[in-house]
């Protein structure tokens, strides 16, 4: 049986909350189960507006589709709210050059379907802590390239910089994933609030440790905050396999 468990922070210095998170361990549409992380930018008002947006499209989209697939449902469900906040964002000057990252997932059976345009993240932990999206950002980018090393990226200025958003263009390039699962394996989804705070060992150590969901979920985001908190912090935790004999 699935449970999972959610949490947003506004974190110690931003003035307003740009995470958005949505956890359903119940069907939604043809899809068994729904997780999505979006962390929202731009303006006042702007960054929330289109995290809440694209994460309340895709799932009212993913409720009404037809499709089986899950790839072709999260594939049109996102499409469709590129399209939406890039309409939001040309009607309203407010609200121009707004985006936000988006990861999504589902699991069917065994096999995990994970969906992912920017710079938010979904790891497995078992024995290890395995980032299974890769990052669409400018330092990500360079250590693709050999020209910077992953230790100096984290405090690299350009660090914020992503190369793919929601909101961003009229078309909209999303990577899939589909992991298989295997009994003792938890899923962490999070915002770069996060994991720019932590290093993955130190994420690795709490998921890994005592405490139910919610206990370990607060502790990740306490964490954080307490090495900074520089950005609001989004964390679902998934238990694929709760109380499995």
């Amino acid at each position: 049986m699935i449970t999972s468990f959610s949490i947003t922070d506004i974190g110690k210095k931003r003035k307003l909350n740009q995470d958005f998170v949505y956890a359903s361990d119940e069907p939604i549409g043809n899809l068994p189960n729904i997780y999505i992380v979006a962390d929202g930018m731009g303006g006042h008002n702007a960054g929330d507006y289109a995290s809440k947006c694209t994460v309340e499209t895709i799932v009212r989209e993913v409720q009404n589709s037809f499709e089986k697939s899950p790839i072709r449902i999260l594939s049109k469900a996102i499409r469709e709210a590129n399209d939406k906040v890039r309409r939001k964002a040309r009607s309203d000057v407010n609200l121009t050059g707004m985006g936000t990252t988006v990861v999504a997932a589902t699991c069917m059976g065994k096999y995990l379907q994970v969906a992912n345009v920017g710079d938010s993240r979904l790891y497995i932990i078992n024995d290890e802590i395995r980032q299974i999206t890769r990052d669409h950002s400018l330092v990500e980018e360079m250590i693709r390239m050999g020209g910077l090393d992953r230790e100096a990226a984290r405090n690299h200025p350009d660090k914020n910089i992503i190369t793919r958003a929601i909101g961003a263009k009229d078309t909209i390039e999303i990577d899939f994933f589909n992991e298989e699962l295997k009994s003792g394996d938890i899923v962490l989804m999070c915002s770069d609030g996060l994991t720019n705070m932590l290093q993955d060992e130190e994420i690795n150590a709490i998921l890994k440790g005592a405490g139910t969901l919610k206990e370990r979920a607060e502790k990740l985001v306490e964490a954080a905050n307490n090495n900074g908190g520089r950005d609001n912090i989004a964390v679902i935790i998934i238990d694929m396999f709760a109380r499995e004999v």
